[in-house]
């Protein structure tokens, strides 16, 4: 059998040429948001009208279910842990905010938590692991809203006002793929923003308090940072531009070499459109990331020096397990697909040689 490390090895010496994008059955047609790769064999997958979709064979077979209770929730946000445990987030005004849990697989769900704060908007969760996370809102009446948990969503509690610089006016988070929050060990956590600055908020000390830095990406009505990721403490991306705009590539991405304190664009070609997540491959050299928006998808080997095309259709969110061996995509109408070595093109058949007279 194949390791990991020998499977992403081969796959990236054949260059984003001789990948594609493999098309998986999700067994339902709406559009899905969230996506979470647990290892080569299990992921989850989060969408509208309340529903998940489970694997445990790497794809061969998607299970489609929908949350009790949850029929007109759009969950924007997917973090799994095995194939028993995953926390959904759905997006919304009021109570249409919440957390659901479940520990045996989809059978049962537990509701974590429901928003009771008037115009709260939660946008995305991370975990540091099975009982450590964050989710956060957009920003109500000029204060950050950010809850935590401990004990594995069993209790969330909003971490206090004072902790947050003031918001700007009118700025707000995007729930386009629940990855504008993230975290790292131990204590390491960033979220980010758009409106009148495309900012990045950030945390040492496990959310006691917070810093903010303002990043290059698109500003104005519909831009801003729509997805973060880091591969160390201190080097990390973000991706996003205007959702209002699919095929426009301004202000699309971000680096930090100082662990979100500063960002810039750095040189050479950047992905061809807005894009509403962006995941790693570890263990890859580069490193080597893959993003994707509405317009289509990217590959980068040189740690987004140069990023090369995956093509369409274009996906919501991306996922990568934690060994590389599994990437997932997911986007409208139930599509899910997997990232694949493209089949060599076969030998020409040699033709018959003629007698010699």
């Amino acid at each position: 059998m194949m390791t990991g490390a020998i499977w992403l090895a081969t796959l990236l010496s054949l260059g984003s040429a001789g990948m594609k994008w493999e098309p998986q059955d999700s067994h339902t047609t709406v559009r899905l948001r969230g996506v979470s790769a647990v290892d080569a064999r299990v992921g989850w997958a989060s969408g509208d009208k309340g529903t998940f979709v489970r694997t445990t064979d790497g794809g061969v077979t998607w299970k489609a279910g929908t949350v009790p209770g949850a029929e007109g929730l759009d969950f924007r946000d997917v973090d799994a842990f095995s194939d028993t445990t995953a926390y959904l987030l759905s997006i919304g005004e009021g109570d249409k905010s919440r957390i659901y849990k479940t520990v045996d697989g989809g059978e049962h769900w537990t509701l974590q938590f429901t928003s009771s704060t008037p115009g709260a908007f939660f946008d995305g969760m991370a975990f540091w692991d099975e009982q450590q996370g964050l989710a956060f809102s957009d920003p109500v009446e000029g204060r950050f809203l950010v809850i935590a948990t401990s004990d594995g969503g069993a209790t969330w509690a909003p971490l206090p006002a004072e902790a947050f610089p003031p918001a700007l006016p009118g700025e707000a988070g995007f729930a386009a793929s629940g990855t504008s929050i993230a975290v790292r060990a131990p204590r390491q956590a960033w979220f980010g923003l758009g409106g009148a600055a495309a900012r990045v908020l950030r945390t040492t000390d496990g959310g006691k308090s917070w810093s903010v830095a303002t990043t290059p990406l698109a500003t104005g009505d519909g831009g801003g940072v729509f997805s973060l990721l880091f591969w160390s403490d201190t080097d990390g991306i973000a991706v996003g531009g205007n959702h209002q705009r699919h095929d426009d590539a301004t202000g699309n991405l971000a680096l930090t070499r100082d662990g979100g304190k500063t960002w810039s664009v750095p040189p050479g070609a950047r992905p061809a459109g807005y894009r509403s997540c962006v995941a790693r491959l570890p263990g890859a050299p580069g490193p080597t990331l893959v993003t994707v928006g509405p317009s289509g998808s990217e590959l980068s080997v040189d740690g987004a020096k140069h990023w090369t095309s995956l093509g369409t259709p274009g996906f919501h969110a991306v996922s990568a397990s934690p060994t590389g061996k599994r990437v997932w995509a997911v986007g409208d109408a139930g599509r899910i697909a997997t990232l694949q070595r493209a089949p060599a093109p076969s030998p020409p058949t040699p033709s018959p040689s003629r007698p010699r007279r």
